[in-house]
């Protein structure tokens, strides 16, 4: 009885995970030097841990060959510096298909590289490597858009014809734009790197993260998030976002740099009326402290937040390079709600297009009445931004039928080489706004 009111008690204040296994990977027969492939040892590891209530793989210098990995509760992947989890790039190694969630669309599609269904206590951390080996990915990927246009091919690989029979593609149609339905039928599917699916208690701590295959961390349906420290450098490359948090609760992303092909962190909550009938909010956000270089957009939400983006802080970050700075994106059909979003303490260099932008017109959407497709951005308040070597500084455009509302600038000083945009908008209120050394007004 005491031993069990011990055990308690110690699990309760987190003291029980010291007493966990620690599992040293190259002494438990993995293959240090690449040649051979260590799936079937790292997944039933996690296995056996997992059964005893938790554990640590722990992978000491090496390089350490791996088809996709199968996460669970309790346990801890630790990298020692100079370490690599280098991911093969067979795409066999990530079948079966599995339910997944791809730019906003819940569907089945390769596993992840590293996936979780349903578990908590996770940890990824250490001074090592993950390298997701993209190149094979991306150049089939292009591959199938080129033959497709070139040559209209309809069964592109063999792993189209296995999309077709698990997913309905004129089903999931029904529910998004028929042209975005349609364009399913003719994508190569490729994984997210990292992608938690329904998990609470998440850490991915110090790590390098290089080359992935699609969106790196890219946590879904999740709560209680830390990402700390982390870097992430993916060269150019189609849709390799950095951090993607969609649909999640309680996440701090701190201490990052991030150089990618895609965004650099994007806040998303799902694509049209799929998500906006799951009503999944991404929301209780923090970003702090973080780099962003190239990437399209530093801090990005949307476009697919049709279950709503709010209460986010974005504070204390560097962008020195990417397309665009702070970019809140949608248009008509998405509907959602953005709001309360606090930006402070930014510093920009270098950006190829707008610094600020809030873009409800994000693509060419025909007009519609006011309704529950109709996205809404309110209560967006920008602070203390710096800009230098900027194209357009800020750009506003809202819709006729839902303007942007409630927007607050308070001392902003960039230079830009053209002129703000301002469209349908309402309830700005501009104060210590400077651009090429001249104080913005608006009425």
């Amino acid at each position: 009885m005491k031993k069990t009111f011990l055990l308690l008690i110690l699990s309760q204040f987190g003291f029980l995970s010291l007493m966990a296994e620690r599992i040293d990977m190259a002494a438990a027969g993995a293959c240090i030097d690449g040649s051979k492939i260590n799936t079937i040892l790292i997944n039933s590891t996690i296995d056996r841990l997992n059964s005893h209530g938790g554990g640590t793989l722990f992978f000491p210098a090496g390089t350490y060959l791996t088809g996709s990995i199968k996460l669970k509760s309790n346990i801890t992947i630790e990298l020692e510096a100079g370490a690599t989890l280098l991911f093969s790039d067979n795409f066999d190694d990530y079948l079966p298909f599995v339910e997944m969630r791809h730019e906003g669309i819940m569907m089945n599609s390769f596993s992840p590289l590293i996936s979780a269904v349903d578990a908590e206590n996770i940890t990824i951390k250490g001074e090592g490597t993950i390298n997701g080996q993209g190149k094979k990915w991306w150049d089939e990927f292009f591959r199938v858009i080129v033959d497709m246009k070139d040559n209209g091919k309809r069964d592109i690989n063999k792993y189209q014809p296995m999309w077709d029979k698990v997913n309905d593609a004129k089903a999931i149609g029904a529910e998004i734009n028929q042209d975005y339905a349609d364009a399913l039928q003719r994508r190569f599917f490729r994984p997210p790197f990292i992608q938690p699916l329904r998990c609470k208690n998440i850490r991915i701590l110090g790590i390098r993260i290089i080359n992935s295959p699609f969106w790196t961390i890219n946590p879904e349906f999740c709560e209680n998030i830390v990402v700390d420290g982390v870097t992430i450098a993916n060269p150019l490359s189609p849709n390799t976002d950095g951090i993607n948090p969609e649909s999640c609760r309680y996440v701090h992303i701190s201490n990052c740099h991030i150089s990618v092909g895609d965004d650099c962190i994007t806040l998303k909550s799902g694509r049209d009326l799929q998500a906006r009938k799951l009503g999944w909010a991404d929301e209780n956000i923090t970003i702090t402290n973080c780099t962003m270089l190239a990437g399209h957009g530093g801090v990005v939400i949307g476009s697919e937040m049709s279950g709503g983006v709010k209460k986010v802080t974005i504070s204390n970050c560097v962008f020195d390079g990417t397309d665009r700075g702070i970019r809140i994106k949608s248009t008509r059909g998405r509907g959602g709600v953005v709001e309360d979003i606090q930006v402070d303490n930014i510093v920009m260099r270098n950006i190829k297009e707008e610094a600020i932008t809030l873009d409800m017109l994000y693509t060419k959407m025909p007009a519609e009445p006011l309704s529950e497709r109709t996205p809404i951005f309110r209560n967006i308040n920008i602070n203390n931004v710096t800009g230098s070597n900027v194209l357009i500084p800020i750009k506003i455009r809202g819709l006729e039928e839902s303007p942007i509302s409630n927007i607050t600038f308070t001392n902003v000083n960039i230079t830009a080489k053209q002129k703000c945009v301002f469209q349908n908008y309402k309830n700005i209120k501009m104060t210590d706004i400077f651009v090429n050394g001249q104080k913005l007004t608006i009425e």
